[in-house]
């Protein structure tokens, strides 16, 4: 996390001293100059502390990392590749927290090897909403299962394997699965 509180204490005309002596309770001038420089880890309540003492918003003191965007040059469908009437861009691929991973190490169903699946963990009151997606199931016996939600029981998970022509797996009732939300692929 970058900090902004240098800028905000300097567009007050506060001194390092000035938002020590402001803080509830008081600091020193070394540790805002050291939460300024990122010596020193801001956590939450000392954001809180340090908007206080400057009389602004814990927001005004964060600046978030720019995230890119790309711009779209074609959109592609049943026509081919042509030019977006309006500009539009793209936002590239963000985990969002507590997702995990799956990384492919050999070709299975339409996966390709190199592929990375991002999943995001379901409890069980969430199971129906990965009905017909590929999901990461974990064995009680140790071991995952990767496959297609195709039902639900109230004690088990009915699971269609990727590979045409193999069975129907039933699991338990996992204390967890989860849905692949993201394919990431390298050409």
């Amino acid at each position: 996390m970058i900090t902004a509180i240098r800028e905000v204490r300097r567009a007050k005309g506060m001194t390092l001293e000035d938002v020590a002596r402001a803080c509830c309770p008081p600091t020193t001038p070394q540790t805002i100059g050291r939460l300024e420089m990122g010596t020193r880890t801001v956590s939450l309540p000392w954001l809180h502390r340090i908007a206080a003492a400057l009389g602004c918003t814990t927001a005004d003191l964060v600046t978030l990392p720019l995230r890119e965007t790309l711009p779209v040059a074609a959109l592609l469908g049943p026509r081919g590749a042509v030019a977006p009437r309006q500009p539009r861009a793209v936002s590239p691929p963000c985990a969002t927290p507590g997702m995990i991973a799956v990384t492919v190490t050999g070709a299975i169903g339409d996966y390709r090897a190199g592929d990375e699946l991002w999943c995001e963990p379901l409890a069980p009151d969430s199971f129906a909403d990965a009905m017909n997606r590929d999901i990461l199931v974990p064995r009680r016996a140790g071991g995952y299962v990767f496959a297609r939600l195709a039902g639900l029981a109230h004690d088990a998970l009915h699971l269609l394997p990727l590979e045409p022509g193999s069975a129907g797996v039933t699991v338990p009732a996992p204390a967890w699965i989860a849905r692949v939300a993201r394919l990431v692929r390298t050409l």
